[in-house]
């Protein structure tokens, strides 16, 4: 009885502060958007789509694909590594809070994910990027296409939503059925998992160490990867959870999580572009013209939408597929298959085809700063998440475009 009422020591009760129970959505999206902050100053800010890519050109060319046979090696691709180390982050934030398990849902759930998935690949690649790429750091980065790209995000979220409901009302049977959980823990047991946090997180700094003896970048990337998966997985930052819940649930939580996120991430980045950190005068331009593709501006509508269709449908944006495979969630296993899988038949070979059929009018770059000045480019960007914050909190009170 004494054990059972004993005080945990320091270092114990600082451990149970950050993985006893779940951070708030908001801590999750300011310290994201400090990393992301810091990943641009290193090199070029935070990305998904690419990485996941990155994974599915190497699986087609381990079978001899023609196609990809110049795929860079993951190992040697700053986004196909940072995804891997978002999955192992995640793993380590649930071992440690005892949270990972293997969780099989039905079976229409595991189709709905890999069809998710390869949406979410074909709007990735249409739209050149996701909605950490596309949206998370692309807004901040001023582009134009970016805020076309988050509009088609929306879009695509409220049809796939209603096209749930439906789903739920007319087949519903569909998505129901056995399920199973395995490896789970509990309050008594499981300290097995706690131990291989550790193993996992020590080892990982391990390799970081060893690899900024030759590519300090790389090794930024592996720690920064590492920190993003666990700060996901504790906050459970999603990005469709921001676009959905306002008209599902009526909730707010997670799109204040993210617009914190996005102001923060803001604010640095636009310091780094009119300051040009990190570059000489000669490369100014191009370090202002970072993550502005050429999307702008039916290019970016389009794949939004179909991004928005693929993300709602599976249940995780593209990081919300990646901290959930790593806490055990086998429908995101299936989302990241069929990502990883569609997304490099996408890019090669669907579309080229629709890119060819775009006047350049459809799908140019955008900078928001040559068309308004720096201060003009950063109000507006700030008006978009003002409006979006009125509105979402507006509708939690009122419930006017809740579903339910």
């Amino acid at each position: 009885m004494a054990d059972q009422n004993k005080e945990p020591g320091i270092l114990q009760d600082l451990f149970n502060t950050f993985f006893k129970k779940h951070w708030p959505v908001w801590v999750g999206g300011v310290t994201l958007g400090l990393l992301n902050i810091l990943l641009f100053a290193v090199k070029s800010p935070w990305g998904a789509s690419g990485g996941i890519n990155n994974w599915g050109e190497n699986v087609f060319k381990i079978f001899g694909i023609s196609s990809f046979e110049n795929a860079t090696p993951t190992s040697a691709s700053l986004y196909g590594v940072l995804c891997l180390l978002i999955v192992l982050g995640s793993f380590a934030g649930a071992l440690f809070s005892k949270e990972f398990a293997l969780r099989i849902p039905p079976k229409g759930e595991l189709v709905k994910g890999f069809i998710g998935g390869g949406l979410m690949a074909i709007g990735a690649t249409l739209g050149l990027g996701c909605t950490i790429g596309s949206f998370f750091s692309g807004v901040p980065a001023l582009s134009g296409g970016a805020i076309i790209f988050t509009i088609g995000l929306f879009a695509g979220t409220i049809v796939a939503l209603k096209y749930l409901l439906w789903e739920m009302e007319k087949f519903p049977g569909f998505s129901t059925g056995k399920s199973f959980t395995f490896l789970a823990a509990s309050e008594e047991k499981g300290k097995w998992q706690i131990w291989l946090g550790w193993i996992v997180s020590i080892g990982t700094f391990i390799l970081a160490f060893r690899v900024a003896g030759t590519n300090g970048v790389l090794a930024w990337f592996i720690i920064s990867g590492l920190l993003m998966g666990l700060i996901c997985q504790r906050s459970r930052f999603c990005i469709v959870k921001a676009f959905r819940d306002p008209f599902m649930t009526g909730e707010s939580d997670g799109s204040v999580g993210v617009m914190a996120g996005l102001l923060i991430t803001l604010v640095g980045f636009t310091a780094i572009k009119y300051f040009g950190i990190g570059v000489g005068e000669s490369s100014l331009r191009a370090r202002e013209m970072t993550w502005i593709f050429g999307h702008f501006w039916l290019r970016g509508l389009l794949g939004g939408f179909i991004f928005g269709l693929g993300m709602t449908v599976a249940g995780g944006c593209a990081v919300g597929t990646l901290w959930r495979v790593g806490e055990g969630q086998v429908k995101l296993w299936m989302s990241a298959l069929g990502f990883l899988l569609i997304s490099p038949i996408s890019k090669h070979y669907i579309v080229p085809a629709i890119n060819n059929a775009l006047p350049h009018t459809m799908k140019f770059k955008n900078y928001l700063p040559d068309y308004f000045g720096y201060g003009g480019a950063f109000l507006i960007v700030l008006f978009v998440i003002l409006i979006w914050y009125v509105f979402v909190k507006w509708n939690e009170r009122t419930g006017k475009f809740s579903a339910f």
